[in-house]
């Protein structure tokens, strides 16, 4: 279910909300650094196991549709386990380790990352946004920020090929010797969050305005929105700090009994 430029009521605002928070995000804004690229790898890969090992279970273990609760429970082992479908059998998160790899990071360096101060704030919102609460809630935090990687929101490059579109496209211009398959993860995400937000989106559309929750969930679209913003900014910050680390020169060593 691609995003319908013509949509009215609530899924219409709902796209509002997802075009601001796109057009705002600074994290998806100019140039990708090296210090950011490796930042996101090692909180990203632990926010996937998190989201997916307890978040998104508790919205489904919440949820009374028996498909959708399956749906959900599916692609969580896509995230996880193994991903057949689009990942060619390795995890989301293997996948986005394997990436740091290929840009000049470690295996250990990356199974050592501890999450932020701003991603462990995130997982703490999340908790209350996604497990106690009304199933309807905890799955439009399951689902809308996978709904920024389809074409379609905010503007310019963002609304053509949607987030995960311009992040191949800005770390293909950082480091222009990962092929396609290195870039595995962003290329995947848009096919496979299409599938998995449409199965949220089709469950909010049909039962917010038959339980009345209209106003609730379109506020709650806005703090899952925030708290996305905290996390990715947080990267970036993050990034931003490590770059000064990454390009500060190092220090030559003399030749003994010289330099004095």
């Amino acid at each position: 279910m691609p995003r319908d430029p013509k949509a009215t009521g609530f899924i219409g605002e709902l796209d509002k909300r997802l075009d601001d928070f796109c057009i705002r995000l600074r994290f998806a804004q100019g140039p990708m650094s090296a210090g950011k690229a490796q930042m996101f790898v090692m909180q990203h890969r632990l926010n996937t196991r998190q989201r997916n090992s307890v978040l998104k279970l508790k919205v489904a273990t919440n949820t009374p549709d028996w498909d959708t609760k399956l749906g959900i429970i599916g692609a969580c082992s896509q995230e996880l386990i193994a991903d057949d479908e689009f990942g060619g059998g390795l995890p989301h998160w293997q996948i986005l380790e394997n990436l740091g790899l290929a840009v000049g990071m470690n295996r250990a360096q990356i199974r050592a990352a501890k999450p932020l101060a701003t991603t462990q704030l995130a997982w703490n919102a999340w908790m209350g946004l996604m497990a106690n609460c009304h199933w309807l809630e905890g799955l439009l935090a399951n689902v809308i920020s996978e709904r920024t990687n389809i074409a379609g929101y905010g503007k310019g490059d963002f609304r053509k090929y949607g987030w995960v579109g311009i992040e191949r496209r800005r770390w293909k211009k950082l480091y222009p010797q990962l092929s396609e398959a290195d870039l595995k993860f962003f290329r995947m995400h848009g096919a496979a969050d299409e599938i998995h937000s449409d199965l949220g989106w089709r469950n909010l559309a049909e039962f917010a305005e038959r339980l009345g929750m209209e106003d609730r969930l379109l506020d709650l679209a806005d703090q899952n929105l925030v708290v996305w913003e905290l996390y990715l900014d947080g990267i970036g910050a993050a990034g931003d700090a490590l770059d000064k680390t990454l390009n500060k020169p190092r220090r030559r060593k003399h030749p003994r009994g010289r330099g004095k």
